[in-house]
């Protein structure tokens, strides 16, 4: 089953790049996104079978993270089935519309390479492997940020491009870092580096390699992953994606780079040095919120506002992870809550470019009358987003802050929550201001179902998760907890 969850999508891709039907493009994507979640909800139910001698196997931080990604990618799929009537042409440049459109068989194409590499991090087990799989995300990610083919979207691609490469070229280095550690313990340069047995033998690794290798992990997926102080990729990316690929970018692919981090986590402290790992994962945790909270603070378009979001989120996990314990468990459940609300808003920002033909905050008003059911959902999205009670990051970063408390790092609570409300104020004054005062149009726009259903399912599964913890989801949280050293 594994296999088929990898190959499925790869080899739809490889269809549609020999294709370039636009019949097909429209059908296949939702078509795979569907079995891929059938197939993933399945995986919950009864684990498969271990893949390529071990390479290749579902733990709990993969099944959780399978499953997200899935969810999102089928919001997506729904979403870019109206592609690309949702996306609006660049500052009025109709040749760029159509070049979007005529685009279209490629864009899907990527769409699904993106997937088999995501689930191929989800269940890679080999470290190896695992950095192979990061940065085939990196690879099939990027044509989706330059499909507007002009020069802000051309640097943003080269960006993350150049940047995010960087730091999986650290991470390949951490990984033979790895590898020198595991020798001088047992004089066996060919150690094996698939997971199971790093972690079983990494008590007798040298300590001061182990070390060495885990920043310089941390540091390359960390990159990846959006943690400041190596985000300058994130904002210019998210910003200049398409509506349909934004969501994918914030709300499934970062949990890849996620998933890097968490297994170089288990492996220092395997090794007995998990002080060392929390403190640095903590430090950079806070460090994304606080560049974050700059930023978002008088922020003046409202995609790069979600874009240091997304800097500030992932530096809230970071900061469970770091504080170890129940923190890594509310770590893992606001990584859950974080994608479902962040491509939520994603996808509502794609609505209000396509009507408003602008990404200025100052120069969208009146959504609550112009796209009332958007509008209401911008704002459940910002509630969400924003950790307001009852929606399930409330229960996710009220995690976090317990755990904080519990442990006597009281600075680091009075941190956290500082923080947190300052971007709360710079995001309430940009999310009122955008859904009161009066439209320049007082006609009411329509949008098709497939713009709206997306973000009103995900909402809906934010403020479930802020509700209700199903019990299967806490026993995998749970679980995931423990593999690093947790709970």
């Amino acid at each position: 089953m594994i296999l088929t969850l990898i190959l499925m999508p790869v080899v739809a891709a490889i269809a549609l790049f020999a294709s370039r039907s636009r019949a097909a493009s429209r059908v296949l994507p939702l078509g795979c996104a569907l079995a891929h979640l059938a197939l993933s909800v399945a995986c919950w139910r009864q684990a498969p079978a271990p893949a390529l001698g071990g390479w290749l196997v579902l733990d709990p931080i993969g099944k959780l993270f399978l499953l997200v990604i899935s969810v999102v990618f089928f919001m997506g799929a729904i979403y870019a089935a109206g592609f690309p009537g949702t996306q609006a042409p660049p500052r009025n440049d109709p040749s760029a519309a159509s070049d979007s459109f005529q685009s279209e068989p490629i864009f899907n194409g990527c769409l699904l390479m993106l997937l088999g590499t995501m689930t191929l991090v989800t269940a890679s087990q080999h470290l190896g492997l695992l950095w192979v799989a990061i940065e085939g995300t990196t690879l099939a990610s990027t044509p989706l940020i330059y499909l507007r083919r002009d020069s802000r979207s051309l640097e943003a691609t080269w960006k993350y491009l150049l940047i995010c490469s960087v730091g999986i070229a650290l991470a390949l280095l951490g990984n033979f870092f790895l590898e020198v550690a595991a020798a001088k313990a047992d004089g066996v340069p060919n150690h094996s580096m698939v997971l199971s047995e790093v972690l079983s033998g990494a008590a007798h690794f040298d300590k001061t390699w182990v070390k060495a290798a885990f920043i310089l992990l941390l540091i390359g997926y960390g990159t990846k992953m959006g943690l400041a102080p190596m985000h300058t990729w994130l904002p210019d990316a998210y910003s200049e994606s398409p509506s349909p690929a934004a969501p994918l970018l914030s709300g499934a692919l970062i949990n890849c780079a996620f998933i890097g981090v968490l297994r170089a986590q288990q492996v220092c402290a395997a090794a007995g040095l998990a002080p060392f790992g929390e403190e640095a994962i903590l430090a950079l945790g806070l460090l994304s919120m606080a560049v974050a909270a700059v930023f978002i603070l008088g922020q003046t378009d409202y995609k790069r506002l979600l874009a240091y979001s997304s800097v500030e989120n992932v530096g809230i996990m970071a900061v469970g992870l770091g504080l170890g314990g129940a923190g890594a468990f509310g770590s893992l459940l606001h990584a859950v809550n974080h994608s479902f609300a962040k491509a939520m808003l994603f996808f509502i920002a794609g609505n209000l470019l396509f009507v408003y033909q602008t990404r200025a905050i100052a120069q969208v008003r009146g959504l609550l009358h112009r796209l009332p059911f958007s509008g209401v959902l911008w704002l459940t999205g910002f509630l969400a987003i924003t950790g307001t009670p009852p929606f399930g990051t409330f229960v996710s970063e009220f995690s976090i802050l317990k755990s904080a408390v519990d442990q006597g790092r009281l600075w680091v609570a009075a941190m956290f929550l500082g923080l947190l409300g300052v971007i709360f104020i710079g995001m309430a004054t940009a999310f009122l201001g955008m859904a009161q005062g009066e439209a320049e149009k007082e006609t009411r726009t329509r949008l098709s179902w497939m713009n709206l259903a997306p973000p009103l399912g995900l909402g809906a599964l934010v403020l479930t998760l802020g509700l209700y913890l199903p019990p299967s989801l806490t026993q995998v949280l749970r679980s995931a907890a423990q593999s690093l050293g947790g709970l």
